[in-house]
């Protein structure tokens, strides 16, 4: 064949035609791959989360019903006793006697603290500096944290359920959503945005506290704008401004870890004022701002007149009860409508509810309180208010926001990285007089600044896959039997479709187990899981005590959560610790609840084995401490580096000293020693395994800033990928 230039012009054209066309399937195919992935770790994120807020509200409901339904037994006396201050919300005291309880004056401040002082009324330069002061790592003094809150509190109970809004022509109103404690990402607003003023108001949408660690800094800093700009800064409430939720997501025990002689009542004075935040703003008559969103039976005409610091947003009933047995009777007919069953609920709806892309309005039974609702509400809701936009928060989104339901709700969530770094961006919102959002993204950390969004997918990626294993781990038991009762004849072998089928049937969450069966499943056999050297990559270490069973262990792992959330009820002076007693009337409460029986002998043990410097007292913390799990596999792995990188410098771990950059090495040798021996772990080795955890896992390729979690007697094994 003659080639000529035209011939090898067209042959070249061809040539790069076809490598274009593979090299677009090939692309086309690997982001299908990506997002799937990334579709998947998001799933397993939200369903974890809302497992746990299920948990959550049916300790709560199971609380109150003890409170209800108690018998005249002196054990179940004892239970109702240790419980019983939780449901006291409303006692009948004035509100000059609660100031006088809040009371700062007495509180003196020395010359050494180099924090912010305040003076009241506050003005723009002190928030200023308050602001500035919390972006370097100062503390405010428990003095004026009692004193900002005490006129927070006085401000808020002269303010209406629905705040009203008005944009002039000159205005934007900045509108963000949940900020669960993360400072940084309210600092990084107020950068991109400014701060609030009389010419930039605010509307923040709840969900300011838990699971962050700067909880109060950011309360602190909103009260303290608040206090100087109240017709410009508003506040609404979230399922998170509860004192009960706060128990479990962590905000109870940073306040009393920052303010330990002062928390008790600095946690009571923000209980209090957590029941007087409104819960609905609206702009300009047009734009609804609520933090959950809403119902077939929610109406404002309603829920203007609610006594909203009479209602718990977790609960709808028991603060009903208790409140109409402290009015007199000439006044329990007028306040009955005001605060009666279906105005909590409603309540319930505002704070609790999500939308969904079916019609209708059925419970949320994945959160376990509030509904979802479907377009024709929202468009019924809309037409009854003569509303035209629902802008709500609660649910983390992937890019900060997202529309739904014909972009009449708009979902608004402010804390990047919620789940993990990368995760997800955060975003707020501007609106002018034209009520059309525009929206501003942002991540606050300049960690994902150099990472790929493959990178941040793997990186994601493996802290779900890691704390989903950690749950398969402790649901061992129920999953074995669910696997036997499929194989009859005892093979060891299952089909994965079976397998899937079992695990949700076990663990309730929705997700794809064929998707997920190659990253949780090291080897099958002609399509067949042997289940039994599976479960061998889930193994439970040998307790500390031989009396006390695997199965109890698994157990209190599942289950830790609630049993933390009850020990923070039954520590009535926030303290940290609890009596033996108490201890035991804890674990009998977390039987009854669990309906299964947890023996007088198993809860001595428990104490022996807990109580480590025999003071009689149990430290809720260390207990805690002690129901972690560990990846073997990243420690072992870890560990090789280490030894590995000593071998070439010609470093024997003897020699080594704390100066050294490979300090940890003699701790893990330590860390490793107790993971084997019978005696409890000490705090100095359960940092040592920490920190040999997270440099471990530092080393490894798939995640490079991931923290491994230690334990030094319950562990769990996954294998290398």
């Amino acid at each position: 064949v003659k080639f000529t230039s035209k011939n090898l012009h067209h042959f070249f054209f061809f040539l790069s035609i076809k490598a274009a066309v593979l090299i677009q399937r090939w692309y086309r195919q690997y982001a299908a791959r990506m997002e799937m992935r990334r579709r998947y770790t998001w799933n397993i994120f939200q369903s974890m989360e809302y497992a746990d807020l299920q948990d959550q509200i049916k300790l709560y409901n199971f609380l109150g019903y003890l409170m209800d339904n108690f018998t005249r037994s002196s054990s179940e006396r004892n239970r109702r006793k240790l419980i019983s201050h939780i449901f006291r919300e409303n006692e009948v005291c004035r509100d000059a006697e609660w100031e006088r309880y809040f009371s700062y004056t007495n509180i003196d401040v020395p010359d050494i603290y180099c924090g912010p002082r305040l003076t009241f009324p506050l003005d723009m330069d002190q928030v200023a500096d308050l602001v500035e002061a919390f972006k370097n790592k100062q503390q405010l003094h428990s003095r004026y944290v009692l004193q900002l809150l005490l006129e927070t509190w006085k401000l808020l109970r002269v303010l209406p359920n629905i705040n009203r809004v008005s944009t002039c022509h000159s205005k934007e109103i900045t509108i963000c959503g949940d900020l669960h404690g993360q400072l940084e990402d309210l600092l990084l607003i107020f950068y991109k945005n400014g701060m609030p003023s009389l010419e930039k108001p605010y509307v923040f949408n709840g969900d300011f506290v838990d699971r962050g660690k700067d909880s109060m800094e950011i309360l602190l800093i909103l009260f303290a704008f608040l206090l100087v700009y109240p017709g410009n800064v508003y506040l609404n409430r979230g399922n998170h401004e509860d004192h009960i939720i706060n128990l479990r997501y962590g905000f109870t025990k940073e306040v009393l870890s920052k303010y330990k002689l002062h928390g008790k009542r600095i946690l009571k004075l923000l209980q209090k004022i957590f029941s007087w935040l409104p819960l609905v703003t609206v702009i300009d008559q047009r734009v609804l701002i609520v933090h959950g969103g809403v119902s077939d039976t929610t109406d404002l005409a309603l829920i203007a007149r609610v006594d909203r610091h009479r209602v718990s947003p977790t609960n709808d009933k028991i603060n009903v009860k208790i409140q109409k047995n402290t009015k007199k009777k000439k006044k329990r007919k007028k306040k009955e409508i005001l605060h009666s069953p279906l105005l909590c609920h409603q309540i319930l709806d505002l704070l609790w509810s999500d939308p969904m892309s079916q019609d209708g309005c059925i419970p949320n039974e994945v959160r376990g309180g509030g509904c979802y609702w479907g377009p024709d509400v929202t468009e019924d809701f809309l037409n009854r208010h003569n509303l035209q936009l629902i802008i709500r928060s609660h649910e983390c989104k992937q890019d900060g926001y997202e529309f739904c339901h014909n972009r009449k709700v708009l979902t608004l969530f402010s804390a990047s990285n919620y789940y993990e770094v990368g995760s997800n961006r955060g975003a707020f919102i501007r609106l002018g007089p034209d009520l059309v959002p525009y929206f501003v993204q942002y991540r606050a950390t300049s960690m994902t600044r150099g990472l790929s969004f493959p990178q941040n997918v793997k990186r994601t990626e493996h802290t779900a896959l890691k704390a989903l294993r950690e749950l398969l781990f402790v649901h061992k038991s129920d999953l074995l039997s669910a696997f036997q009762e499929i194989d009859k004849e005892n093979t060891g072998l299952i089909c994965l479709n079976d397998w899937g089928g079992a695990i949700e049937r076990v663990l309730h969450l929705d997700l794809p187990w064929q998707v997920l069966h190659p990253q949780i499943v090291s080897s099958t056999k002609d399509g067949k899981l042997n289940y039994q050297g599976w479960f061998h990559d889930l193994a439970l270490k040998k307790p500390r005590s031989e009396h006390i069973e695997q199965t109890m262990l698994e157990t209190l792992y599942r289950h830790r959560s609630t049993l933390e959330t009850i020990f923070r009820i039954v520590d009535t002076d926030n303290s940290g610790f609890i009596t033996f007693e108490d201890f035991r009337q804890t674990l009998k409460l977390l039987s009854a609840y669990l309906k299964m029986e947890i023996s007088d002998e198993v809860i001595n043990e428990l104490v022996i084995s807990t109580d480590t410097n025999n003071d009689g007292s149990i430290d809720i913390d260390e207990f805690m401490e002690a129901f972690r799990l560990v990846d073997k596999s990243r420690l072992e792995r870890g560990k090789s580096l280490l030894k590995l990188k000593q071998d070439c410098q010609s470093l024997p771990l003897e020699t080594e000293t704390p100066q050294t950059a490979d300090s940890t090495a003699p701790q893990m040798s330590q860390c490793l020693t107790s993971q084997t021996a019978d005696s409890p772990a000490s705090n100095t080795a359960d940092n040592a395994c920490s920190q040999t955890a997270n440099l471990a896992a530092s080393h490894t390729e798939d995640n490079p800033a991931s923290q491994t979690e230690d334990l030094c007697h319950i562990s769990v094994v996954v294998k290398p990928q």
